[in-house]
């Protein structure tokens, strides 16, 4: 049966309320804003809107409420594209809530967010026909009882599972992320797993045999990968694109979202990372999630172009 969808995101969306300022302002004192946003963000949520702005065909089958944030997110996803159909209903169900703070300056921000509720993955539902019915499921770190289900449901249907983890200290984490196959995480969750502060050892070391690729993401360094390169198991080093950064919040959301978009399409690892970083790098610059015709003249671009360097195999 030909899937229904291409993507299918069960965790957490968020609206977030960005405030630009100048820079920074130290504390007890005044500082003008410059511009200020509402947006639809979170994990999941902004991975799948990448992806519909990707060509990828998406559905969300995480938790919706009956609060007006809720409904905001709701009526976002459809306008974007993303089939909400499968999404629970819950009267207990909530959308986290943030405010997001920029410093233009530098292009970084501190994130303030509320998070109350039902949130992300349903413990029992969506139906496994409609996990079947995808050929990528996007998990993150909200609903750990739906996301260990989900997980498990995807795996024995052959639906690859893609992961966004911020937080590890889940009591089902570790069952959950023995059954990612398409582990992404950031430098900063890589080292809280593995004790292992260089980025590199950290992808190394949640390697394993049943997964497809581990990547650890640095930033504006780049990420690290292993894969397996034929019969060995390979350790490679991505370079980041260079542009000039305006807001990095949502970038790695961004990098999941157009990851799982091009794994959908059957596209080769190391070409997966490329575009998903070039995804990323142009969420950075223009400050939302670019379609799939920027992304294409941007990989296009030679004064733009990075290769992967495979640096070593492992044994």
């Amino acid at each position: 049966m030909q899937p229904r969808w291409d993507v299918l995101g069960i965790g957490c969306c968020a609206v977030d309320d960005m405030v630009y300022v100048p820079s920074f302002p130290e504390t007890d004192s005044k500082t003008r804003v410059t511009k200020r946003v509402r947006r639809c963000g979170g994990l999941t949520g902004m991975a799948l809107v990448a992806a519909a702005r990707l060509g990828a065909r998406c559905a969300y089958g995480g938790c919706l409420g009956d609060d007006e944030s809720s409904r905001y997110v709701e009526a976002n996803l459809v306008k974007e594209g993303v089939d909400v159909t499968a999404a629970p209903r819950s009267t207990e169900a909530r959308v986290v809530n943030s405010v997001i703070i920029v410093g233009q300056d530098i292009a970084s921000r501190n994130i303030f967010s509320q998070s109350e509720g039902m949130i992300g993955a349903h413990p029992a539902l969506p139906e496994e026909s409609v996990i079947h019915a995808a050929r990528v499921l996007v998990i993150d770190h909200f609903g750990m009882p739906g996301n260990l289900r989900a997980a498990r449901i995807a795996r024995e249907a052959g639906v690859a599972v893609v992961s966004d983890f911020e937080k590890t200290t889940d009591p089902l984490f570790e069952r959950v992320l023995e059954l990612v196959d398409h582990l992404i995480l950031s430098a900063d969750a890589a080292r809280c797993l593995t004790q292992r502060a260089d980025p590199a050892e950290a992808a190394r070391a949640l390697w394993r045999d049943d997964r497809a690729v581990v990547i650890v993401t640095c930033g504006e360094r780049g990420c690290w990968s292993v894969s397996k390169d034929g019969i060995a198991t390979a350790l490679h080093h991505h370079p980041a694109f260079s542009v000039i950064a305006q807001d990095t919040t949502g970038c790695g959301d961004v990098f999941h979202g157009a990851y799982a978009a091009a794994l959908a399409r059957g596209v080769a690892a190391a070409d997966r990372i490329e575009f998903a970083s070039a995804a990323a790098a142009l969420k950075a610059s223009l400050e939302d999630a670019p379609d799939l015709a920027s992304v294409r003249r941007f990989l296009a671009d030679g004064a733009n172009k990075r290769r992967h360097v495979a640096v070593r195999s492992q044994s």
